[in-house]
């Protein structure tokens, strides 16, 4: 194999298949790049897979001479995010006497690394029988971002560390919960002439839970990308393609909770305020919360149309901060995990946000006011008086 590339090309592409290398590989080749040339093409293919994720992306070279190899991801990817701009020049030999050597040549110099066959490395799985959907990129990065936060992070949770998504007749739903709040985004979409955008074919059900790492991966390639995103999916696994870019991902198991019983229909408290001024607040005053339990107390004024914040933290201190807001219904206290609250609000795009709940136990419902529809739901935290 023998090609010319640009530094900045190489760079940003490794960092971005370096996504899905295994930090502890089950063997040797999946701490391994998989580079492929196409002298016809004139492309270069990277691929990753840690056997869960996987990530390939390509782009155009001088390709002198095909052929496929392994390269150490990490060692590769260090090499050359430090050589200078310019071309490079990967030259590729198999010989009895030193192995498979991999020569990078710059215009400062150059460097030599040892690979391994691609052989050794495993396909990226390919779904051929399974169903096919095609999502809009705009709602797919709106419902990532609204939800992804309120995935779990425990591993013993299972399906609850994954985002379920299902197609609706008028678009994507996205929802994620940790077991105590619980994010759902509803995304409509429409092309230019008013058809749905987000659509499956030979009206398949897309409704699956994928994995919030591998998710996350992919709103940040999705960042530079304005395509729209084809979606193949069966039983096991999942494999999004757009232009020059594909992310596999195996699905998670289990049946996903009945998410849409919890939220409730009717409230008795409504409250309306600027998104940033609460968010601020909280920020301010989660300094002194309680680090044990991490608690912000909120009282609703609904005679003075105030919300006063509060935390008392033992052997600490104290914080208290009051502001305007829209309250309808009689006063209440109530109190919620900080982090919660300021997860949500961060979350949340728009100027002002609305609270609605019932009681001091019951669950609150935060959601954005003119714009995406999310519905974001928390549950309060008992506090002795």
């Amino acid at each position: 194999m023998k090609l010319v590339c640009a530094q900045n090309n190489l760079n940003s592409h490794l960092s971005l298949v370096s996504r899905a290398v295994s930090s502890r590989p089950t063997h040797p080749v999946l701490a391994n790049i998989l580079l492929s040339a196409d002298a016809k093409t004139q492309q270069v293919s990277l691929s990753a897979f840690d056997l869960s994720l996987g990530i390939q992306t390509s782009f155009s070279a001088q390709v002198q001479e095909g052929g496929t190899l392994t390269l150490p991801a990490k060692l590769l990817g260090d090499i050359v995010a430090r050589l200078p701009d310019g071309d490079i020049t990967l030259d590729s030999d198999l010989n009895a006497e030193t192995g498979m050597l991999t020569t990078l040549t710059c215009a400062s110099g150059r460097y030599q690394m040892r690979g391994m066959s691609a052989e050794e490395f495993p396909e990226l799985p390919a779904i051929e029988d399974g169903e096919l959907a095609h999502l809009s990129t705009e709602a797919l990065i709106d419902g990532l971002r609204g939800t992804l936060f309120s995935s779990s992070g425990d591993e013993t949770k299972q399906v609850l560390t994954g985002v379920h998504l299902s197609l609706q007749p008028d678009g994507l739903e996205f929802a994620a919960t940790d077991g105590h709040r619980l994010a759902v985004v509803q995304t409509i979409n429409q092309d230019e002439d008013g058809s749905p955008a987000s659509k499956t074919e030979n009206d398949a059900s897309l409704d699956v839970t994928i994995p919030a790492k591998a998710l996350q991966e992919l709103i940040k390639m999705l960042g530079q990308s304005g395509a729209s995103i084809a979606v193949r999916f069966d039983q096991g696994q999942v494999v999004f393609e757009w232009t020059n870019q594909r992310l596999t991902s195996r699905l998670l198991e289990g049946q996903y909770p009945n998410y849409r019983q919890l939220i409730p229909r009717q409230f008795s408290h409504q409250m309306t305020l600027d998104r940033r001024v609460l968010l601020g607040a909280l920020e301010r005053i989660s300094v002194l919360a309680d680090q044990k339990n991490n608690i912000v107390k909120m009282s609703l004024d609904g005679n003075n149309q105030e919300l006063t914040l509060s935390v008392d933290a033992q052997d600490v201190g104290s914080g208290r901060e009051s502001m305007t807001a829209q309250i309808t219904g009689d006063s209440l206290d109530v109190a919620f995990n900080v982090k919660y609250l300021v997860d949500g609000l961060k979350a949340i795009a728009t100027t002002d946000v609305q609270m609605q709940l019932n009681t001091a136990t019951s669950p609150a419902i935060l959601s954005p006011l003119g714009s995406l529809k999310m519905t974001y739901l928390v549950m309060p935290v008992q506090v002795r008086s």
